[in-house]
């Protein structure tokens, strides 16, 4: 969504050839995309745009960081931005200024430039910055494959006037399809098969004829099968005889979610249409560009790329699970005889040997990492299943791999509140999973944990202790009793040095142990690695 902003350009229209085609026919489908395109200005005003310049802000919302499991959306950003664009070498940028609430207040100034070829983002964009950034006055590092792809779907997207033009000149790949539900309004609709090979449902405005909203099917790590819709309105004079939507609401939805959710409020404030720019601020920098790749095709994993840059963490990287430009990949490390965690990636797994089975706390990312883990435990523990998943709290970064132990037989351990969110989730649809053949999951055992679960078969102990925890409700510890260690995650991320003052996060750590009555020698982090537990309790002054 970070290039939905490149989004009203309805002046933006990026194809040399629209508006030139001639039409053979009046069917339903040319009727309907002629008539928006006559709505929105014409072919020939909408093609006559060279250049743009356009200014708004957004607030964008992220519902899988939510307090609760089920809960509210967490307040991600709000952002102001400034988008230029070249229509003759089809490259554009945008300049931001965010200001982020979630997961912690901070300030990010950067700009994206985003050409057919290659992206680059120019400035400090998120929390971790990939290992191949360029340094220099200000760094800057090549877009994945992936956020490329991304932001050149969400441009076509929300460049509405260059989608239907696209249209127009290719009618061989628009189809009719059902009418769009939206609010109880029935929108007649188009599909069109782009040749990037993103397919757009467009439903129409039956009163004016303008495009109402543009729609993928996308897939969710949560909620598996989504719509991801960007409704448009507020349709104005933006110049050179060209209409365009200042305001445009992007929503998520699906029959399992209940709500619509809408996670981006954007309004465009400013458009000035075939002005003289500046073409060398949007080239890719010399530091980066040997490095650029192209744009992802196949399966990306668009809700991924989208959703993390709301809240400011996203890993710019060809591989969701770790920084390819910076790490050889996953890999067991132990921690403790017969504990492994699950390390290389941006997020970890803990994973525990008993006599007859396995416990692995958490699932991170995606059914890819979650299925590398059960293939990695085969290999180290030869008949020995992962017959639990404990999970320490529901946000999508921690969750979105849950499936894959579901599909191989693991029970999900969860905390006193938690079970009605997992159930819903697990069953809901998830035919566009990229990384697992989908099955009915609706029968998955569940346990909920009031107090404390104590899993054991006669080597050992494990323990998951229910926890009050600032970051997250339904939040569960884990502790390995014969090895003094205990697993968190997100509340400390043991590794790192401490902070000079102990926060909410590290006093809810030691405040569980002391309730949980325990003496751990060391933690280890769904995030970070392994770090010894006295120093935490003496910060925070035990």
């Amino acid at each position: 969504m970070l290039r939905s902003i490149f989004a009203s350009l309805s002046a933006l229209a990026l194809l040399s050839c629209a508006g030139t085609t001639s039409v053979n026919s009046e069917g339903k489908e040319q009727q309907l995309v002629n008539r928006a395109i006559d709505a929105m200005g014409g072919a020939q005003a909408l093609s006559g745009v060279n250049t743009v310049m356009a200014r708004g802000s957004w607030k964008q919302w992220e519902p899988e960081q939510s307090d609760e499991p089920g809960g509210p959306m967490r307040f991600g950003n709000e952002a102001s931005f400034v988008v230029t664009q070249d229509r003759a070498t089809r490259s554009s940028r945008t300049d931001y200024v965010k200001n982020f609430s979630y997961p912690a207040p901070r300030t990010f100034t950067f700009s994206e430039i985003v050409t057919p070829q290659a992206g680059a983002v120019i400035g400090v964009d998120n929390n971790a910055l990939p290992a191949n950034t360029a340094k220099g006055d200000q760094p800057a590092h090549a877009m994945s494959g992936y956020r490329l792809a991304t932001s050149q779907r969400e441009s076509l997207r929300n460049s509405v006037t260059a989608l239907l033009l696209a249209m127009r000149t290719n009618m061989d790949r628009v189809r009719a399809v059902p009418n769009l539900d939206a609010g109880g309004a029935l929108l007649p609709a188009l599909s069109y098969d782009a040749p990037s090979g993103v397919q757009y449902i467009v439903g129409f405005d039956s009163a004016s004829g303008l495009p109402a909203r543009v729609r993928t099917l996308d897939y969710d790590n949560v909620w598996g099968d989504v719509n991801y819709d960007v409704a448009f309105s507020d349709w104005r004079d933006a110049g050179a005889g060209v209409k365009a939507p200042f305001h445009r609401r992007a929503e998520l939805s699906s029959a399992a979610m209940g709500a619509v959710r809408v996670i981006t409020e954007t309004t465009f404030t400013d458009f000035g249409i075939n002005a003289a720019i500046d073409g060398s601020r949007l080239q890719i920098p010399a530091a980066v560009a040997g490095a650029a790749p192209r744009p992802a095709s196949g399966n990306v994993p668009y809700q991924w790329v989208i959703r993390r840059q709301i809240i400011g963490v996203y890993m710019d990287s060809d591989d969701v699970r770790f920084d390819k430009s910076g790490s050889q990949g996953l890999r067991l490390q132990e921690v403790a005889p017969g504990v492994l965690q699950v390390q290389g990636g941006t997020h970890n797994n803990l994973l525990v040997e008993l006599s007859n089975y396995l416990v692995v706390f958490d699932a991170p990312v995606s059914d890819a990492q979650s299925t590398w883990v059960i293939d990695a435990a085969k290999q180290r523990f030869p008949g020995k299943p992962i017959r639990y998943v404990v999970m320490t709290h529901h946000h999508m970064d921690h969750s979105g791999g849950l499936r894959a132990f579901v599909a191989d037989g693991a029970t999900v351990v969860v905390g006193q509140g938690a079970a009605r969110h997992y159930r819903t989730v697990l069953s809901a649809p998830w035919t566009r999973n990229p990384d697992l053949k989908a099955r009915d999951l609706s029968g998955a055992q569940i346990v909920e944990v009031a107090d404390k679960y104590v899993l054991a078969d006669g080597k050992r102990e494990v323990v998951a202790y229910f926890m009050d925890s600032p970051h997250a409700k339904s939040t569960l510890m884990g502790y390995i009793p014969d090895a003094k260690l205990g697993f968190v995650t997100d509340i400390w991320s043991p590794g790192p040095p401490l902070p000079a003052k102990p926060n909410p996060g590290l006093l809810s750590v030691v405040n569980a142990v002391k309730k949980a009555n325990i003496q751990p020698e060391r933690f280890a982090g769904g995030h970070g690695s392994t770090a010894d537990y006295a120093s935490l309790a003496r910060l925070a002054g035990q």
